[in-house]
C-alpha cells in the first residue's frame, strides 16, 4: 500500500501483521512493534518505548508528534475544566511526569485571563477501532487562520503574540466563549499538511483540463541581492495557474544546454503534449539567449515573450526619443515637487490629484505625464492663488521654477503629443495586466488598433505618427509577435466574421505554422484543411455562430457550442484562445519565499527544516493563484474594451 503523507490514519503508514498479537510493520523502516500506539510514537520520533524510525519523512514525523502532543495537552485541558471553578489557585498550567500519573501544580505567570482561552486548542476526537483516541482534521476556522498565514507569508510564531490574541478576542468576542487558536506547531504540522492535501487536490483538478485546453508554462526570472539567478515556473490555463517550482540557475547560467535542458524537463513535467507555449518574462539575460535557439529543435510548441513586457520595452523605446525624454524628464520633476508640497500643504489637494504607480519606472513616468496633463487647469489656478504665494515650505527660487513651468506654452504642448503617442499602449497595458481570461484571440487585433489610434491622434500626419509606428513594429516583429497570435486572430470568431477582419500573408502564415507545430499527425492537418474550408464559408453550426449576436460569445464557448461538426478544428481552436499572452509577472507573486527555498534552504543541514520550506512554498504560491484575481473592467468586457477603440476617452 502506498503511504499517504498528508493521513494521519495508521493504515496508510503501516501494515498489521499479526492481528492477534496486534503486531504492526513500519511502512518506511519495516520494523515491527506492538500496536498502534507504538506505532505512532515510532513514526513521531517520540521516545520511550519504543525506538524512533530512522526512514520516516519530516512531514509525517511531525503530524504524529502532533497527535501525541496534542493528545497529552487535551488529557491536561480536561483535567483543568473539571477543577472548581470558585478554586482560588486554579492551575492554568500543569507539568506531566513520565513515572506518575500525578500532575505538579504551577503557576502560568503574566498570562491575563482575558485570554486564557486563546491558546487552548479547538479540535474533535474520534474512537478508533482499538479503542484509541483520535484526531479528527483541523478545524475550518484553524484551517482559515492557517491560510492567513500561508498566503501572506507570515511567521506562523505570530500567533503566539498577545496582540494577535487580543485582535482575534475582539472580533470574536463573548459570542464564542469556547473560541480557541491553533499553536505556531500546529500551524507548522497538522494545519499545513491539511492546507497541502486540499491543495494538491485543487492543482490536480486544474492539471486534468489541460488535455483538452492545453496550458502554458510562465517563467519567472531574476537576481537576488547575493546575484543568485533564480526562477519561478507557473502553468496557466483557463481553468486557472498553479505553482509548479521554484530553480536556482546560477550554476550553469552560462550554459545553454544545460538550461535548455532544464525546461525541457519542465515541459515532460507539465507533458509535453498538453504544453502550447512558454511565456518568457523578458527578452534580457539567460532567457533572451535560450529564446533564441530554443525553437530551433523541432518543438511542437511556441516560446513567446510577455505581451505587458514588450509593451513596456515599446514605452521604454519612446521615452528614449529625443523629443519625448525632454518632456518626461520635466514632468517627473514637476510631480516630485507637487508630491512634496502635498505632503506639507493642504491646499496643494485642491490642485494636484496624487498620481498612481504600477511598479514599473517607464510606465509610471507616463502615467505621471498624463496626469499632469489632466490636471493643467488646475496647475494654472494653483500658481495664480493666495495659498501659492503664502507658502513658505519651497524657496522662492524653486517655486518660481515650476510656475514657469505650468506656464511654458512648449511644455503643453511637448507633453501633448507625448500622452497622444503612448496613451493607446498605456491602456492597452492597463488592460492586458487587469484581464481575467484568455487573450491571445485579441493581442493581434488589439496592437493593430494602437497603431490607428496613435494614427488618429495625430490626424493622419505622417511625419508625426511614423517615428512611433517604427518603434512599435520593431519590438512586435523582434519580441511579441508569434504565430499563435496570428491563429488567434484567425480563429476568433469574434473578429473573423466582422467586417473589419483582414487575412494578409502574415495572418495565413500564422495559421498554417501553428498547424505544423501543434498537430503532428498528417491525416489530421488535412482534416483540419477541409474544416477550416467550413469555418471560412460559414458553413452548418458555423453559419448560425456567424450571426452577429452569436459571435459575441466568448470565443472558447462559441467553440464549444458551434465547432462540434469539426472536432479537430474546434479542438485546435480551443487550444489556441485558450492561451494568455502575458506573463508570469501579472500576478505579482512574492519572490522572498523562493529566495528562502532556494538560498537559505540549500544551505540548510535539517532535512526536517528543507521539506518545510518546500511544503511552504508550494502552499504560499498556490494560495496566491488561487486568490489573487486580476481588477476586474467595471464598465465593458475585457474582450469589447481590447476589440474596441483605443483613442481619446
Amino acid at each position: 500500500m502506498t503511504a499517504n503523507k498528508h493521513s494521519a490514519d495508521i493504515k496508510y503508514h503501516g501494515t498489521i501483521i499479526d492481528k492477534k498479537k496486534m503486531r504492526v510493520r513500519c511502512s518506511y523502516c519495516s520494523k515491527s512493534v506492538s500496536g498502534t500506539s507504538r506505532l505512532k510514537q515510532h513514526l513521531g520520533g517520540v521516545r520511550g518505548d519504543v525506538t524512533p524510525c530512522p526512514d520516516v519523512p519530516a512531514n509525517v514525523k511531525v503530524l504524529f508528534q502532533d497527535l501525541i502532543f496534542h493528545r497529552v495537552r487535551r488529557s491536561i485541558n480536561k483535567e483543568v475544566l473539571s477543577l472548581d471553578p470558585q478554586e482560588e489557585e486554579l492551575p492554568l498550567k500543569r507539568s506531566c511526569s513520565q513515572r506518575s500519573n500525578n500532575f505538579k501544580h504551577s503557576r502560568c505567570e503574566n498570562i491575563s485571563p482575558k485570554y486564557t482561552f486563546s491558546i487552548r486548542r479547538e479540535e474533535s476526537f474520534s474512537t478508533s477501532d482499538d479503542g484509541e483516541i483520535e484526531e479528527d482534521i483541523p478545524s475550518e476556522q484553524a484551517r482559515k487562520i492557517g491560510r492567513f498565514f500561508y498566503q501572506n507569508l507570515i511567521d506562523v510564531d505570530a500567533v503566539n503574540s498577545a496582540s494577535f490574541r487580543e485582535m482575534m478576542y475582539s472580533t470574536v468576542g463573548n459570542s464564542r466563549p469556547d473560541y480557541k487558536i491553533p499553536s505556531s506547531r500546529e500551524l507548522k504540522g497538522r494545519i499545513l499538511q491539511a492546507e497541502l492535501t486540499e491543495m494538491q487536490d485543487y492543482v490536480q483538478r486544474i492539471k486534468q483540463s489541460w488535455s483538452g485546453t492545453g496550458c502554458s508554462i510562465l517563467l519567472d526570472t531574476w537576481t537576488d541581492e547575493q546575484g543568485w539567478d533564480l526562477v519561478n515556473i507557473l502553468v496557466d490555463c483557463p481553468q486557472g495557474q498553479i505553482y509548479l517550482k521554484s530553480s536556482n540557475v546560477s550554476s550553469f547560467i552560462l550554459d545553454l544546454d544545460a538550461l535548455q535542458s532544464m525546461l525541457n524537463k519542465v515541459v515532460e513535467e507539465v507533458g509535453a503534449e498538453n504544453v502550447v507555449q512558454i511565456v518568457a518574462c523578458t527578452t534580457k539575460g539567460w532567457l533572451g539567449d535560450v529564446g533564441k535557439q530554443f525553437m530551433n529543435k523541432g518543438r511542437t510548441l511556441f516560446w513567446t515573450i510577455s505581451a505587458s513586457h514588450c509593451i513596456e520595452l515599446m514605452l521604454e523605446e519612446i521615452g528614449l526619443m529625443g523629443s519625448v525624454k525632454p518632456v518626461l524628464d520635466k514632468a517627473t520633476s514637476l510631480t516630485k515637487f507637487m508630491l512634496q508640497l502635498v505632503k506639507r500643504e493642504k491646499f496643494a489637494l485642491d490642485y494636484f490629484r496624487v498620481p498612481r504607480s504600477d511598479g514599473n519606472s517607464v510606465t509610471t513616468a507616463f502615467m505621471t505625464l498624463g496626469n499632469i496633463v489632466a490636471e493643467k487647469e488646475k496647475l494654472e489656478a494653483m500658481i495664480t492663488s493666495p495659498e501659492w504665494d503664502a507658502s513658505v515650505w519651497a524657496s522662492m527660487e524653486e517655486r518660481k521654477r515650476v510656475a514657469d513651468l505650468v506656464k511654458d506654452p512648449s511644455f503643453w504642448d511637448g507633453s501633448m503629443m507625448v500622452v497622444k503617442a503612448s496613451g493607446p499602449l498605456v491602456r492597452v497595458l492597463s488592460l492586458i495586466r487587469r484581464a481575467d481570461t484568455p487573450l491571445t484571440g485579441y493581442i493581434y487585433e488589439t496592437m493593430d488598433q494602437v497603431k490607428e489610434a496613435i494614427k488618429k491622434e495625430f490626424k493622419n500626419k505622417e511625419s508625426q505618427f511614423i517615428p512611433f509606428w517604427e518603434v512599435i513594429d520593431e519590438i512586435w516583429d523582434g519580441h511579441l509577435h508569434s504565430p499563435l497570435h496570428a491563429a488567434g486572430y484567425y480563429l476568433n470568431p469574434s473578429l473573423f466574421y466582422s467586417s473589419n477582419f483582414n487575412s494578409d500573408t502574415e495572418v495565413a502564415f500564422g495559421l498554417l505554422c501553428c498547424i505544423v507545430c501543434l498537430i503532428q499527425d498528417h491525416k489530421t492537418q488535412d482534416l483540419l484543411t477541409l474544416q477550416l474550408d467550413k469555418y471560412r464559408q460559414a458553413e452548418g453550426a458555423f453559419g448560425e455562430g456567424s450571426s452577429i449576436k452569436c459571435r459575441k460569445r466568448p470565443p472558447l464557448e462559441w467553440w464549444s457550442t458551434y465547432g462540434r461538426e469539426c472536432p479537430e478544428l474546434q479542438r485546435l481552436a480551443i487550444r489556441v484562445l485558450s492561451q494568455t499572452c502575458d506573463g508570469a509577472s501579472g500576478y505579482g507573486l512574492r519572490r522572498e519565499m523562493a529566495q528562502r527555498l532556494l538560498v537559505n534552504g540549500v544551505n540548510c543541514v535539517d532535512q526536517q527544516e528543507q521539506e518545510h520550506l518546500q511544503d511552504l512554498a508550494f502552499a504560499h504560491y498556490n494560495l496566491q493563484l488561487r486568490y489573487l484575481k486580476k481588477q476586474p473592467l467595471e464598465a465593458k468586457h475585457r474582450s469589447e474594451e481590447l476589440g474596441g477603440h483605443l483613442g481619446g476617452e
